[in-house]
């Protein structure tokens, strides 16, 4: 049986994307990405977007498809690394860029600055407090920019730099927005 999931709003609304079967690799649910874009919708537009644990895509593209300037999405594994870059050649869009690179080192590495980052990271690897660190001690993120993170708990960010906006939960994740100060 193919791993699909579908986006859920925009120009690409209803189209499907494909997906590997891989350990670790759980798309965002509809009821969430429809919940967050419903929380981004008036800064989605134009926003130069990162999605830092890309997998099956289906934050990047949903941004894409809801009218993002460019979306960078990252992956390590390389079977989802091969299948986001087919996924993506479907778009035929240069504001679509695929990256095989680990998120941390590049989050560390990187001079590209974004408006809105996705951390959706495989949750048994603990990577969130390391990336929300780099993100912190950066510019990756511009000041003002929006931080989305789903984990399987709630995360203590420092408060004097990151504002909480929203915050959910849907079955064994939590889900949330931040603003950086």
């Amino acid at each position: 049986m193919k791993q699909t999931v579908r986006i859920i709003g925009g120009q690409f609304r209803g189209k499907k994307l494909h997906f590997p079967a891989i350990e670790g690799l759980r798309p965002t649910p509809d009821r969430v990405r429809e919940t967050l874009f419903n929380w981004l919708m008036h800064d989605i537009r134009d926003a130069l977007c990162l999605d830092a644990f890309a997998g099956s895509g289906a934050l990047g593209f949903e941004a894409f498809s809801r009218g993002a300037a460019k979306v960078t999405l990252l992956e390590k594994d390389p079977g989802a690394y091969i299948n986001l870059q087919k996924q993506a050649s479907l778009f035929n869009s240069p504001k679509l860029i695929v990256k095989k690179a680990d998120s941390c080192v590049y989050l560390k590495q990187t001079s590209n600055k974004y408006d809105i980052i996705f951390l959706d990271p495989p949750f048994e690897k603990n990577y969130l407090p390391q990336c929300v660190e780099l993100l912190t001690n950066s510019n990756s993120l511009v000041t003002g920019g929006l931080l989305y993170i789903e984990s399987p708990h709630e995360l203590a960010l420092d408060q004097s730099i990151w504002q909480q906006l929203k915050l959910k939960h849907a079955g064994q994740v939590v889900y949330s927005l931040h603003k950086k100060r």
